[in-house]
């Protein structure tokens, strides 16, 4: 009887073993599928704020979304990274045209305007909320 109390304890704690990693790795990729974002920028459209090359971290939980802050979002089927320039209700001017920002939209901006595709070449120039993929946590 001794024998057989022994060998479940060994064979529960095989299993507890093999729990915990798994359970740390499932834990890990539910976080950054539903809170974090972590992305790369390719280019020099966001410097000097954020370099070329450099990894960029995110949360996928926000609230609203203030001119100035910075955003990943989905535009033709890219991830891109850009400033907030101007929101729903804003209307402005940047190189001799005026834009009104509807509600529910944002006007995007590379911070390296020189080197930037951004709201002012797209055929559509505003970026949705449901568009909206995280808010960039660092750097502020």
């Amino acid at each position: 009887m001794k024998t057989s109390l022994v060998k479940t304890k060994k064979t529960g704690m095989k299993w507890l073993l093999l729990f915990i990693p798994v359970f740390f790795v499932i834990s890990i990729i539910v976080l950054f599928k539903f809170v974090f974002f972590i992305g790369y920028v390719p280019s020099a459209s966001m410097e000097p704020t954020l370099k070329t090359d450099s990894l960029i971290f995110g949360t996928r939980v926000y609230g609203d979304v203030e001119v100035g802050e910075i955003v990943i979002f989905r535009h033709e089927g890219s991830l891109l990274v850009k400033r907030v320039a101007a929101k729903g209700g804003d209307d402005f001017e940047i190189d001799g045209v005026t834009y009104y920002v509807p509600d529910g939209y944002y006007f995007m901006l590379g911070d390296n305007r020189d080197n930037s595709f951004d709201s002012r070449f797209w055929d559509d120039p505003y970026i949705s909320d449901a568009a909206i993929v995280a808010k960039l946590l660092l750097p502020k």
